[in-house]
């Protein structure tokens, strides 16, 4: 029994780190950096991982907590902006109440999708949900 418990947890550990791995800025495609270095010149401190194919930048912008997704070929495919709950569109936070009674949001982020598509995320029992502005979850 203890053998299964340490195998199933190294089995999430190795999935969890399968979805992102950290990455040394050395190890970022030239494109990537040279794209995130034009769209943000102002930040200093960056840290990079690999998901799938792409490359996502995490940074700080104006105290706020940022991602960002880019391709090989450095096109940006997604922005990430932490926002505080509070911040969520009003349809979203009636949506939640509505289907997740007693839930409490513990995190919220703006993603704007590269052809400007805007959804939120609000994170509900652990799990992150995505909304469009009108309260509809989006797959």
């Amino acid at each position: 029994m203890k053998k299964a418990t340490i195998l199933i947890a190294g089995l999430a550990g190795l999935t969890i780190s399968a979805s992102a791995q950290k990455l040394a800025a050395s190890n970022v495609p030239g494109a990537v950096k040279m794209a995130f270095a034009k769209a943000h010149p102002e930040v200093k401190t960056v840290t990079w991982e690999k998901e799938e194919n792409d490359f996502e930048a995490g940074f700080k912008l104006k105290d706020q907590e940022v991602s960002e997704i880019y391709s090989a070929s450095g096109k940006m495919r997604e922005s990430e902006v932490e926002i505080k709950t509070t911040e969520l569109p009003a349809p979203i936070t009636s949506y939640i109440a509505g289907h997740y009674k007693k839930a409490k949001i513990k995190g919220a982020a703006k993603i704007t999708k590269a052809d400007g598509t805007v959804v939120y995320e609000a994170v509900i029992n652990g799990k992150d949900h995505l909304f469009d502005a009108k309260g509809n979850p989006v797959k």
